[in-house]
């Protein structure tokens, strides 16, 4: 038989009679509607807040606090040699700015330090706030430049 708009239908088991409640006692959820007796539950506007165990202490607030997350702590964006590699050209210049703009890292308040992961063939010249010592080596075996930029300390007011 051609399928066509006229003949066209769920998978079988797919779809179910939708239950309607409040509708007689021959419907079997006619009175209280499948609520059950009186209660918070069976009103109206009813809704429970997330985490609410019915007054019993809630999990969250009966496991412990544990450690502290240190907001000074500082973090690094990585970047390994084989993505510098593959996504710049022999002589190029490497800077933060330039990574960001062709969307190999994401624009961030963190500093940028490159891993010596992978291969270098090309001789680049590398901008960044710190370099891995096998980055280093492999960017100058290169016959490239490896520039660490330093940030100007903060004047005490």
């Amino acid at each position: 038989m051609a399928l066509s708009l006229n003949n066209l239908h769920p998978a079988p088991g797919s779809t179910h009679k939708k239950k309607r409640i409040g509708r007689g006692p021959g419907s079997g959820t006619g009175k209280t509607a499948g609520k059950g007796h009186k209660g918070q539950k069976s009103r109206s506007g009813y809704s429970s807040k997330i985490g609410f165990e019915g007054g019993q202490m809630p999990l969250q607030r009966r496991l412990p606090k544990r450690g502290f997350t240190n907001i000074f702590k500082k973090q690094w964006i990585e970047i390994s040699l084989a993505k510098i590699e593959e996504n710049f050209n022999a002589g190029d210049s490497v800077t933060p700015e330039l990574l960001h703009e062709r969307g190999l890292i994401k624009k961030a308040k963190h500093d940028l330090v490159i891993l010596g992961t992978g291969e270098l063939t090309k001789s680049l010249n590398i901008s960044a706030h710190r370099f891995t010592k096998t980055a280093k080596d492999k960017i100058e075996k290169a016959g490239g430049n490896a520039t660490a930029i330093v940030k100007a300390a903060k004047a005490d007011a």
